[in-house]
């Protein structure tokens, strides 16, 4: 996870492209455009525009750009069900974002503010000598407010760097415990908030990860950073 500041910087630069990808699609309308519409989109720029590579594909026989999960969907949604990965110069960046496609209910949108102002509470835990456990035990603070959202606890953040991810859980934990941050050390900081319950379970195909309780009642937001 602690990396030379060369190395810091080849990864900066695979995440400034990231950053590009996910401008990209903040212009986009999404309202009648199928995920795996936007998948492709998706792998054009990276491959053709930005000439780097989409670094899920083809990664433990993952066969796309994109990860998108809708609603009640955790993580790793599998298109025509955005968590991005960008490879430059041999490191990966990873990035996910939520994203409002028309008209959503307040508590939707409640539940996407929750989540990224939950992430901004564990990237201001971040400093040298702090442990993994204060970073968590941050983002749980930012969850405990009047709409009462547990996280999905059990499902560990990724750290980005050369060619893999190694995990790290970093989005609950106690202060004080858990893996001192160091200078150099890179680590995904990645809440995933259930509206509802926090169990979920893992679809038939093997990738995508849903909450227990599905159906339009019941949504799911993740943010993730960097």
């Amino acid at each position: 996870m602690t990396k030379r500041p060369e190395e810091i910087a080849l990864m900066a630069e695979s995440g400034k492209l990231l950053a590009d990808v996910f401008a990209y699609l903040d212009r986009l309308s999404l309202i009648g455009m199928s995920t795996m519409q936007v998948n492709d989109l998706v792998d054009s720029l990276i491959v053709n525009e930005l000439n780097a590579c989409p670094a899920s594909k083809g990664q433990y026989g993952y066969a796309y750009a994109l990860n998108t999960s809708r609603n009640h969907v955790v993580c790793h949604g599998v298109p025509s069900t955005a968590d991005i990965t960008l490879e430059r110069n041999s490191y990966v960046a990873d990035s996910s974002k939520t994203y409002l496609v028309g008209e959503v209910s307040p508590m939707a949108k409640r539940l996407v503010q929750v989540t990224c102002e939950a992430m901004w509470k564990g990237i201001g835990a971040v400093r040298p000598g702090a442990r993994l456990g204060d970073v968590g035990h941050a983002i749980e603070n930012g969850t405990r407010d009047e709409t009462a959202i547990p996280s999905s606890g059990n499902i560990a953040g990724m750290a980005s760097g050369a060619k893999s991810r190694a995990t790290a859980s970093a989005h609950w934990g106690k202060p004080r415990k858990g893996l001192m941050l160091q200078e150099g050390m890179v680590f995904t900081i990645e809440p995933m908030l259930n509206e509802g319950r926090h169990a979920v379970r893992t679809e038939d195909v093997g990738w995508t990860v849903s909450s227990r309780v599905t159906g339009d009642c019941r949504r799911n937001s993740s943010t993730r950073w960097p």
